[in-house]
């Protein structure tokens, strides 16, 4: 087996037992992205030769003692909308497209004080905004498994790169399913915590009260290291929780026996492909044959759950966006005559479709007359969805749905209409809505071969229960071992 499709448990026993130093494992890394990058086109930014050289350093510390920890040397990549201090962040912006960021967004502190080394920055949906990763302004991310399909979004370029093995594991962020649906097109692990489990401070925002950093990794045990390392209160974010810390490597058991799992059967309705379906009655099955004790039931909320997701993102995101008006870090028109036209030039030229259509729908929700019909009906919408989830996690400790009701489509086949794209979010997004940890795990592959995701949903700070559950699942089908982009 190659260095680069081993899991980064996997590496870690390697360079314990010094079967390969933290130099060959980044050096596999890099000539893997000269060989495959030009295809896949994951990353905005390379940071391939300083890798090399921190690689260097780390390998000496390591080797006098001054070192210690299981992550050190250990390569990842990072989503372009994460600040990362000295580094372009650039949001897949034509706005951002120069913007160097001043300072590190927590979780990259955390990766940094794990001497984790950072090989570049991945590329998006512009500000986060799509679910196939064509709406970047640098480049469309393609599929690894298909190079004529999408890696699906907006961490397309994340998930993109573990699954061609450019990086071991990649952070993402998730606003309504922008982790775990990637995730599920590219065959790979996508966890989205519970909100506020993770810190947001220096993810440069689309919709505060959705948003949240997580892992996308090859394996369920790595997306608990990962998640090991990013979670914890943090001070600069004022919707961090400030929970004990919980090792979550500790809930990887391969038991699900007498774990109540519902399955609402909203999910599995009008508009969910064939195959995918019938992958996932396979996976319910599988865990009837484990030991867990399956129910369908009814979660009727789903429905209105993605027209409040839209109207609350789509408000958030017009105000937080606010910022980029050409005038502080951003793009400025060449021509302008007075500060009104700086304004709107800039905003014209530096926003890409989908940024400026989801700014107006936000703004139209938040102005006046429309604020109550709108915004705030879609805030109560949002309590009955996690009153509706509350009262389900009364009786079951997992919820089981597919990621996405279909497997990756061919690039171009939906960016030309918004609102089927917006449709393919139904699976994930009341997720969001109610701040709840969700994780997709890969559970087969349809006649073409392209993977199909399942997603396990748990009760709010409940990231050990679906770790687990995922992590028995994924002993049992064991997909890494029979499916291969």
């Amino acid at each position: 087996m190659e260095i680069t499709e081993l899991t980064v448990h996997e590496l870690q026993e390697k360079i314990k037992s010094k079967e390969l130093t933290i130099e060959d494992i980044t050096k596999a890394y890099t000539d893997k992205i000269n060989e495959k990058e030009k295809n896949v086109q994951a990353f905005i930014t390379l940071l391939t030769s300083e890798a090399m050289e921190q690689a260097k350093n780390i390998q000496n510390k390591v080797e006098k003692g001054e070192i210690e920890g299981d992550l050190a040397g250990i390569p990842i990549g990072i989503k372009d909308n994460i600040c990362t201090k000295g580094v372009k962040t650039t949001c897949a912006s034509k706005m951002l497209e120069n913007f160097v960021s001043p300072y590190n967004a927590t979780v990259i502190e955390k990766l940094n004080a794990e001497n984790i080394i950072n090989l570049g920055k991945l590329n998006m949906d512009e500000f986060a905004m799509g679910g196939s990763t064509e709406y970047s302004y640098f480049q469309k991310t393609k599929n690894p498994w298909n190079l004529n399909k999408v890696p699906g979004g907006s961490s397309g370029g994340s998930a993109a790169a573990v699954a061609a093995n450019l990086v071991p594991w990649a952070l993402g962020s998730d606003t309504g399913g922008s982790i775990r649906q990637p995730a599920s097109f590219c065959g790979v692990v996508g966890l989205k915590p519970t909100y506020g489990l993770v810190s947001r401070y220096g993810l440069v925002a689309f919709a505060s009260s959705l948003d949240q950093i997580g892992p996308i990794t090859k394996d369920v045990t790595d997306s608990a290291i990962l998640l090991n390392v990013i979670a914890g209160h943090d001070e600069k974010d004022t919707t961090s929780s400030d929970k004990p810390k919980v090792d979550y490597t500790l809930s990887l058991k391969n038991d699900v026996k007498g774990l109540k799992i519902g399955v609402p059967k909203e999910f599995f309705g009008e508009g969910i492909n064939e195959e995918v379906k019938e992958a996932l009655e396979k996976a319910i099955e599988k865990y009837k044959e484990l030991g867990a004790e399956i129910e369908e039931f009814s979660l009727d909320i789903s429905k209105f759950s993605l027209a409040a997701y839209y109207i609350i993102a789509c408000a958030e995101a017009s105000s937080n966006l606010g910022r980029f008006d050409g005038i502080r870090y951003t793009y400025r028109t060449k021509e302008y005559k007075n500060l009104k036209e700086i304004y709107k030039k800039s905003r014209s030229e530096g926003f890409g479709r989908e940024v400026k259509r989801r700014i107006i729908l936000g703004t139209y929700v938040l102005s006046s007359g429309y604020y109550d019909a709108y915004y705030k009906k879609a805030q109560q919408v949002r309590t009955l969805v996690m009153n509706e989830f509350a009262k389900a996690f009364e009786k079951y400790d997992v919820i089981l749905t597919p990621t996405s009701p279909t497997v990756a489509f061919d690039i171009g086949s939906k960016s030309s209409n918004p609102l089927e794209m917006y449709l393919a979010d139904i699976c994930t997004v009341s997720v969001n809505v109610a701040g709840l940890p969700g994780i997709s795990i890969p559970c087969g592959v349809d006649k073409e071969g392209m993977p199909i995701g399942m997603q396990l949903i748990g009760n709010k700070f409940c990231e050990e229960t679906i770790l687990k559950a995922a992590y028995t699942f994924e002993q049992a089908i064991q997909f890494r071992k029979n499916y291969k982009p």
